[in-house]
């Protein structure tokens, strides 16, 4: 998938920078519950997954070791043993199938090490590169859910996918 040698991580308190740089960018900037504009809001996002699901740092060998590119998060989960996936990656590494990787890796975790199912994601329909980063992570695509999110007053169809423990 990649060249590049990616791992996850728990999130530590001191990868807050690197958040708050991430959510400056105009894509993600709307990807979180709350604006993400000072460390404290950073620090408050990565404490935001304790108990909601399970959130990866996904990080990179770089020169000085290793390096905060992305995340990718299982989170959802319910009592039919599905869960709903996320990433993102930021601007700088994006083009290098780190999230493919990243997300394939969340999704080998989740069903041998969670036990679920059944994994789904969405991505809007305007979002080609996130369809890549599923596709090749292997979620197939299941529908269209028309008109699903809103963004200053923009209606977004959703291209649901999902990935099951024995595809």
């Amino acid at each position: 998938m990649t060249d590049v040698n990616i791992r996850l991580r728990e999130w530590r308190d001191s990868d807050a920078p690197v958040v708050l740089k991430a959510f400056q960018a105009p894509d993600l900037r709307r990807q979180a519950a709350w604006p993400i504009v000072t460390l404290k809001d950073a620090l408050g996002w990565i404490a935001s997954w304790q108990g909601v699901g399970h959130a990866f740092a996904v990080t990179v060998d770089g020169s000085g070791g290793e390096r905060v590119v992305g995340n990718v998060a299982v989170a959802g989960i319910d009592a039919h043993d599905n869960g709903w996936v996320s990433y993102w990656v930021v601007p700088e590494a994006r083009g290098r199938g780190i999230a493919a990787a990243a997300t394939e890796k969340a999704a080998r975790w989740a069903f041998e090490e969670r036990g679920l199912f059944r994994l789904e994601l969405g991505h809007r329909t305007n979002n080609p590169a996130s369809c890549k980063v599923a596709t090749k992570a292997g979620f197939r695509p299941e529908g269209i859910e028309r008109g699903k999110l809103c963004y200053e007053g923009v209606r977004y169809d959703v291209e649901r996918h999902a990935r099951l423990a024995t595809d």
